[in-house]
């Protein structure tokens, strides 16, 4: 007896490897409106805001998203391109870029799809066109170094959350952090070195990664542990002097504690106290975005200056630089081990 698949669906269809690549996410356009609906999204998470959801609801409606929209809309114009968003155009570029280094090695059944947590391309709508691929095997990688269940879990919650609609779900692994990776430390170092060949060699390095309320640490959360160890990684591979960098914690909100020190007056309290030259690297991020594009390289330049500072350098994300992209492919080769398309290539370089 023939039986009718449901459209789109056929059961002598090829399978197919699929690499979803994730990242936070950017509203659609740098306007009030689009940003409330990207906040909206964003602060709903209860991974992101851990309070009574009736309190937040009533806080987050009644005062944040008639105040934020408005004012996070002028600092998303002022790092909007004619390309748009400087986060999706960097991670357009990634994907383009790891699935041609990935589709060179495993061939043309492996397809690398991008979505972001919050706003567009969604979850869902990234997942659905490896659906329509017949993607039998999926890798995710969230693109946050260092984990934390703020977005590392809540990437693998909306994953999950999605895969509750398939009917056949794939073989499935995630990729949890990747921030101690020998390639990305290198990548990272060799973007300091070039900043000093530019630059010269600053009195201070400092390593601001994006903060979490303290007591999520304190709940278990090891995010602050892993920042720290990818600073301390890269200090000893570039054999940094103690007094020459620092970690410190940027994009604190509220009134709660934040992991400590905090950017801000960090680079006030330098300025203050004489150091005349810094450079500043945002390792957590993957792709420049709002949070390194103005709050790194505009506001905390401003904050240093004023308060005695005369030279201030921002380090670049690693973005869709060759070195990065390389590492995370070996990253995602090694995760997908076992699987028939890297099984294929293992037998092919050892014959």
């Amino acid at each position: 007896m023939k039986y009718k698949s449901v459209v789109g669906f056929e059961h002598d269809m090829s399978e197919h490897l699929g690499v979803l690549m994730l990242n936070l996410g950017t509203p659609e356009a740098p306007t009030p409106t689009a940003v409330r609906r990207y906040l909206a999204e964003f602060l709903q998470d209860p991974r992101v805001v851990e309070v009574p959801r009736p309190i937040w609801w009533l806080i987050l409606h009644g005062v944040i998203l008639r105040v934020r929209p408005s004012r996070s809309a002028k600092a998303y114009q002022a790092v909007w391109t004619d390309k748009g968003s400087p986060l999706l155009d960097v991670a357009r570029r990634q994907a383009a870029g790891l699935q041609s280094i990935l589709g060179g090695r495993l061939g043309q059944r492996v397809h690398v799809e991008l979505g972001m947590r919050y706003g567009k391309p969604s979850v869902p709508e990234a997942l659905g066109r490896l659906k329509a691929l017949n993607v039998r095997r999926l890798l995710v990688l969230p693109l946050y170094p260092q984990y934390s269940a703020t977005t590392t879990a809540s990437t693998f919650d909306a994953v999950t959350n999605e895969l509750t609609t398939w009917r056949w779900l794939p073989e499935l692994r995630f990729i949890n952090h990747y921030h101690d990776e020998p390639g990305y430390i290198e990548a990272l170092c060799d973007s300091i070195l070039a900043a000093r060949a530019e630059q010269g060699e600053p009195e201070r390095l400092l390593f601001s990664f994006h903060g979490i309320p303290k007591r999520y640490f304190m709940a278990g959360d090891p995010y602050h542990c892993h920042c720290h160890k990818t600073a301390r990684m890269v200090a000893e591979r570039l054999d940094l002097k103690e007094d020459r960098w620092m970690v410190s914690f940027q994009s604190r909100v509220g009134r709660d504690e934040w992991l400590q020190p905090y950017t801000d007056e960090t680079l006030k309290l330098w300025g203050a106290d004489g150091v005349e030259t810094v450079h500043v690297i945002a390792p957590g991020f993957s792709a420049d975005c709002l949070e390194t594009l103005e709050e790194i390289n505009v506001e905390n330049r401003g904050y240093f200056i004023d308060a005695g500072g005369k030279d201030y350098h921002y380090i670049p994300c690693l973005n869709d630089d060759p070195k990065h992209l390389e590492m995370l492919a070996g990253l995602i080769e090694r995760h997908c081990g076992g699987w028939p398309e890297v099984e294929r290539l293992a037998q092919a370089e050892a014959a």
